[in-house]
């Protein structure tokens, strides 16, 4: 059993704290003088419609000289600190909600610290409610009701917003809304935790990300509490180390969590997408929305980028009607909520773009629909385009106008608009490589222990030059380039094996005179860095169903395709584009043994060297397409 002590919050940056951290808000900090200076605090335990009570801890502006609308969020990572001479150092977004005046609401979701009842991680949705029967929504809407009964000196107008986890349940609040919800924020929301959100890409595990998180999160608080500490220790700072040696995932939690990790085990008994994990997705519930939606994401957010760009486009395909607008820039998880948002990892953006989101965007929003102020120029779309860092706005998103391009992969690595030509020697018309999953390609070129949040942008020289990766690159760009919407990877491949990962890299590539920052701390190189723009997975074994997964029979050309998440970026002139295709990328996501089974439960005999090939051929043409902008 290994032993435990505290980690940072670079080491686990997803961990339950760092969200603490998020939700709080850290820019331009208010200071727990001015806070209490202003504010004065009460705590109630609401009563839900099946009795249990939510703790909420509510702030209240001295100023009483005129009514506030109500800000709430909605968490379980925590509505510290409990007491009611305790205060926090900051309240709201950002400090210019203080500034500008909130009732400030705090609640611990049901079954999380002080809080009554039964956590249930994504609680479903419930159909056809009786009296009792309750949900996030109709929690949501209890504590609403409540907060206007019993809080004094509001305006009737309430909003919400929340990160990540409380951008769920953000989510789950605007569904059948109180009527005095008028404006909510979804941001980096959790929507499917199988198909696209933080614990899974397309059914591949996100190994390193879903194991530290649970590490801390999940643990058994069988009553209300103020303190809940969970730490880990890996005894290794090396990530990828430590993964090869965790064996079956199965036995993960009665190895390292004591047994305590009881989602941990419900993960493992459900390895494909079925009732279990449908009932935890929340894009079918999002019908008729009346709150004012403005969801927010980041480009880089290594967790719910897929949540906030899914939330935003089943809004609007539901609810046409409906208020609904996106925020998309070139954050990491949460990043626009903290710091200037000037660069991330190596790369820079050349503006502020934290503080241009949360003055110019985040907060015009809600005083315009909680306190009827103007909003002048606010688009449906408001998006940061990378490579030429401008921020851009757009009646809808994806942009009206984008045209498809498809990149076809050809002999000696090269990528270009035509389709392959016929070969005579089959030998000629394929790519291949051995995949060893017990030297799976890394995901990052340093010693990491989590998922590194800048992962998202980090140079890829590495992985080109593995023998397990394939490379594929355009001439140089005469002119820029600029993608704006959804990637297709359209692969035609075969195995030695029975299942296999296919794992598709879009990658900008900087010319050779490109200069190194100044200052150059980190003494990064920027002359050929490979930017990596997009990248995603496809378990092969998942290629026609979720449901129903299938073997591949080996040698037989079989076609796999897919989508990866939207981006927006220029390729600028000089550049080139460069596509990397590869089976394991590791510990991102676990390792596919390459033998067709439950991976889960998956022993080392069952992890096997595989020779995988991709074919470029007229009849079975590998491409990556991309919607342009002209």
């Amino acid at each position: 059993m290994l032993s435990a002590r505290r980690l940072t919050p670079f080491d686990l940056l997803a961990s339950a704290l760092l969200l603490v951290l998020i939700q709080s808000g850290h820019a331009g900090a208010q200071g727990l003088a001015e806070v209490k200076a202003g504010y004065t605090k009460y705590e109630y335990r609401i009563p839900m419609r099946d009795g249990k009570r939510l703790f909420t801890a509510v702030y209240v502006p001295k100023d009483d000289s005129k009514k506030y609308p109500l800000l709430l969020t909605r968490t379980p990572y925590s509505a510290r600190p409990y007491g009611t001479s305790n205060y926090p150092d900051n309240l709201g977004p950002s400090a210019l909600f203080g500034k500008a005046g909130y009732i400030f609401v705090y609640q611990d979701v049901r079954g999380r610290w002080m809080s009554e009842g039964e956590f249930v991680n994504m609680r479903p949705q419930v159909a056809d409610k009786g009296p009792k029967d309750f949900d996030e929504s109709t929690d949501t809407y209890d504590t609403i009701a409540f907060l206007l009964r019993r809080v004094a000196n509001h305006n009737g107008k309430v909003g919400m917003w929340g990160i990540s986890y409380p951008g769920f349940y953000s989510a789950a609040g605007m569904i059948d809304a109180h009527p005095a919800l008028k404006a909510v924020s979804p941001q980096a929301p959790v929507t499917d935790w199988f198909m696209g959100d933080d614990w899974h890409h397309n059914g591949a595990l996100s190994l390193a990300h879903m194991f530290n998180f649970l590490a801390r999160f999940d643990r058994p608080r069988p009553a209300p509490t103020r303190k809940f500490t969970a730490t880990f220790d890996h005894d290794t700072p090396d990530g990828y180390e430590f993964f090869l040696k965790v064996g079956k995932l199965s036995h993960a939690n009665e190895r390292h969590f004591e047994g305590k990790a009881t989602f941990w085990d419900e993960a493992m008994k459900h390895g494909t997408y079925d009732d279990f994990w449908k009932a935890r997705n929340i894009r079918p519930h999002l019908k008729d929305i009346k709150p004012a939606v403005l969801t927010v994401g980041g480009w880089y957010d290594a967790e719910n980028l897929f949540g906030a760009l899914e939330v935003y486009k089943n809004v609007k395909k539901t609810s046409p009607k409906a208020n609904n607008r996106l925020v998309m820039g070139p954050w990491s998880h949460g990043g626009w909520s903290r710091g200037d948002g000037d660069k991330l990892g190596d790369i820079s953006f050349d503006a502020k773009t934290g503080d241009f989101y949360r003055k110019n965007i985040e907060l015009p929003f809600f005083e315009h629909h909680l306190k009827g102020e103007k909003l002048e120029g606010a688009p449906e779309a408001w998006v940061f385009e990378t490579g030429t860092n401008v921020w851009r706005k757009h009646e809808t998103w994806p942009p009206k106008g984008t045209k498809s391009r498809s990149l076809y992969f050809h002999p000696k690595g090269k990528l270009g608009d035509s389709t392959p030509s016929p070969l005579k020697n089959p030998d000629e018309a394929r790519d291949e490589y051995l995949s060893d999953p017990n030297k799976p390609v890394p995901y990052l070129d340093k010693i990491v222990l989590g998922m590194a949040a800048d992962y998202m942008t980090a140079d890829q020289r590495f992985a080109s030059r593995r023998p397990d990766v394939l490379v594929y690159q355009t001439d140089v760009l005469e002119e820029d380039v600029t993608i704006a919407g959804p990637i297709e990877a359209d692969l035609f491949v075969s195995t030695t094996g029975t299942d296999a990962d296919w794992i598709v890299k879009v990658i900008d590539v900087y010319p050779n005179d490109r200069p190194d920052p100044n200052p150059n701390p980190t003494q990064v190189k920027m002359a050929g860095y490979q930017q990596l723009v997009r990248g995603d997975v496809m378990r092969g074994k998942f290629r026609d169903s979720f449901e129903k997964p299938e073997a591949f029979t080996p040698g037989k050309t079989t076609r796999v395709k897919y989508a990866l998440p939207d981006a927006y970026h220029t390729f600028r002139s000089g550049h080139r584009i460069m596509v990397q295709v590869q089976s394991s990328w590791f510990p991102l996501l676990d390792r596919n043994p390459q033998t067709f089974g439950d991976i889960y439960s998956a022993g080392a005999s069952d992890f096997r060297k595989a020779t995988h090939r991709v074919y470029r051929t007229p009849d079975h043409a590998s491409k990556v397409t991309v919607q342009v902008l002209p």
